[in-house]
């Protein structure tokens, strides 16, 4: 999988861009989420830990596409 990803064009830098920027996607969906929509905190609450959630995949693949890059 690291392979075919790698000849796509994806660098590891690239998936640990994506890492940081999920993170701040994460508080920001949960500050819009809190202050803009009525449903409540536990709302806000469920959007920021769902794309909270992609960053450790994003890093777990930046740190796989990296040992395939030293390789």
């Amino acid at each position: 999988m690291l392979q075919r990803l790698h000849e796509a064009g994806l660098k590891a830098d690239h998936a640990y861009v994506a890492g940081f920027v999920s993170i701040g996607l994460s508080f920001t969906s949960w500050f819009l989420s809190k202050h803009l929509e009525r449903a409540g905190v536990a709302r806000a609450d469920r959007w920021g830990i769902f794309i909270g959630e992609w960053a450790p995949t994003f890093f777990a693949i930046g740190n796989g596409l990296r040992t395939y890059e030293k390789h």
